[in-house]
């Protein structure tokens, strides 16, 4: 199991091979489907990104509301091939760590080598105990968007695994063909 600390250095995201198991500590970003068309279409009109894409790492989820005491609701992974077409936007623009659930396609898989960037997954049906990493949480960008507006996350010991490493390793093998 690796300990790692978000924002990630190239140097940490390229050691990362598939099949590593990871618990991640610190920043991460929310987004799903709306948001990433939000920031695709930010970075077609060179606006700036609604949090620095170098380091960061973007979670598809689409959090639930928050218990009382609590900072965040269930935030279990979503089905991470839904993305691909705005992953393939926003890599070159800087967006290497990506977590999500699934399988990607082969268009993504080729990008991501090319960019040299990492897919990470965390396993779906657990979003309540995922809550329990979670520290903190706001709401950064598109809050018209509820749940799946951006929000950045404080984490300690999330938990996640390397599917895809920047040098072509697949942790699906020949499932995701």
């Amino acid at each position: 199991m690796l300990r790692l600390t978000l924002p990630m250095n190239e140097a940490t995201r390229l050691s990362l091979r598939a099949g590593d198991r990871l618990l991640l500590s610190g920043v991460i970003y929310t987004g799903r489907d709306a948001a990433h068309q939000r920031m695709v279409d930010a970075l077609q009109k060179h606006e700036n990104p609604p949090f620095s894409y170098d380091g960061s790492l973007i979670y598809y989820t689409g959090p639930s509301p928050a218990k009382p005491g609590r900072p965040i609701g269930a935030c279990g992974p979503t089905s991470s091939y839904r993305m691909d077409p705005f992953a393939l936007a926003l890599m070159p623009a800087g967006l290497r760590i990506m977590l999500g659930k699934g399988p990607r396609g082969k268009a993504f898989r080729d990008a991501l080598v090319k960019q040299a960037a990492v897919y990470l997954v965390v396993t779906g049906g657990i979003g309540a105990l995922l809550s329990k990493r979670v520290l903190s949480a706001a709401t950064v960008a598109y809050p018209d968007l509820g749940a799946e507006a951006v929000y950045r996350l404080e984490v300690v010991d999330f938990p996640a695994v390397v599917a895809y490493d920047a040098v072509g390793g697949n942790l699906y093998g020949d499932l995701d063909d």
